[in-house]
């Protein structure tokens, strides 16, 4: 890791963040957990130091997430949805929305989030756009009708990053004020698993866009314009990587009590290992072809994070399966890579894995 992003400071953030309490259900916010992020510099660490951020680039950002992971999957995800917003602000023409955006979002001052998923991965069987853009008769802006279905953090978040498709099929991608008239935030649904990221349904009816609030587009498969990291990217990856390690880290505990189980959790460290080494080659090797695929390590990525709970589960008895004990917990929220931002090519490894079909 680079000296942009304090490997000391991280480390005590992970640690605390591994020792506080947690809330687990959607009616909750992890407040406590957002305010020690900020106060680690969290919030800038992404920003491009012209917008008085620290400007980590994406090789680093990796091994925070991976960190972090380790110490609160809720709070990591959390800060990949809100610095998601951040990067297609960043990576838009609009010069007046990234000067206005980007230091209040550095400074904490405004908080903001994604809904695209829709224009990704979600929905994408349904023949209809799930939000249809239309032209504004009486502005030079657009109108937007429809519903954004995953929008993490929405609840408290200023600025919206969404966007839509209009009638020739192209898209846009928009950062809207929450406040905005015709903007409808659905209360958080309740998940199997980081039900306190307050992911939430958005039902967006009329909704007036001005032109100096579209960041990309109109054109097509907006998703791919700039770098946002989109589904199925090393930056999911190495969340499921952090995952998996802060399990495993626990893991270790009970083995600490038990040396018998220690031959079930070497070989899984280890593999975690390999895999960090493996996103490590994939992020700087990104145009080689001898790099691991984004695909392969995200496969088993997200079989490390299931396996790592499950063992670790296993080894508890009967007490890890007592709700609220951490052993349950980390299983329903390993659960959750197996549907986060994870394309079809993803998916279907996953499945011949967990169906036992072999190649």
């Amino acid at each position: 890791m680079s000296v942009i992003v304090s490997h000391d400071a991280l480390q005590t953030l992970v640690r605390t963040l591994s020792e506080i309490p947690e809330p687990d259900s959607a009616d909750c916010w992890p407040t406590a957990q957002l305010e020690l992020l900020a106060e680690a510099g969290g919030y800038r660490w992404n920003i491009p130091i012209e917008f008085g951020g620290d400007g980590a680039d994406g090789n680093e950002m990796l091994e925070v997430y991976r960190e972090l992971a380790g110490g609160s999957l809720l709070t990591t995800f959390i800060l990949t949805q809100r610095n998601a917003a951040c990067q297609r602000i960043e990576t838009s023409g609009n010069v007046a929305a990234k000067a206005q955006l980007l230091p209040a979002l550095c400074s904490g001052k405004l908080f903001a989030t994604v809904g695209i998923s829709h224009l990704t991965t979600s929905r994408q069987h349904l023949c209809s756009p799930q939000v249809v853009v239309v032209p504004d008769k009486d502005s030079k802006g657009v109108r937007l009708t429809g519903s954004v279905p995953w929008a993490t953090g929405v609840t408290t978040a200023d600025i919206l990053v969404t966007g839509g498709t209009l009638a020739d099929g192209r898209q846009i991608l928009a950062a809207i004020p929450t406040s905005r008239n015709g903007i409808r935030v659905q209360p958080p649904v309740a998940l199997m698993g980081l039900s306190s990221s307050q992911t939430s349904i958005v039902e967006l009816s009329n909704v007036l866009v001005g032109n100096d609030e579209i960041l990309h587009g109109p054109i097509d498969r907006v998703i791919s314009s700039g770098s946002g990291g989109g589904a199925g990217s090393l930056g999911t990856s190495a969340v499921a990587i952090g995952a998996a390690q802060g399990t495993l880290r626990m893991f270790r505990d009970e083995v600490n009590r038990r040396p018998e189980l220690a031959e079930f959790i070497e070989p899984l460290q280890d593999e975690a290992a390999q895999l960090t080494l493996m996103l490590r080659k994939s992020a700087k090797l990104s145009d080689d072809s001898k790099a691991p695929s984004a695909e392969e390590i995200r496969q088993r990525a997200n079989s490390l994070a299931l396996r790592s709970a499950q063992a670790w589960l296993a080894a508890t008895k009967g007490a890890g399966y007592i709700a609220g004990h951490p052993a349950e917990r980390a299983v329903r929220e390993s659960m959750f890579f197996l549907v986060w931002s994870c394309p079809q090519q993803v998916l279907v490894r996953n499945l011949r894995e967990l169906s036992c079909v072999m190649h």
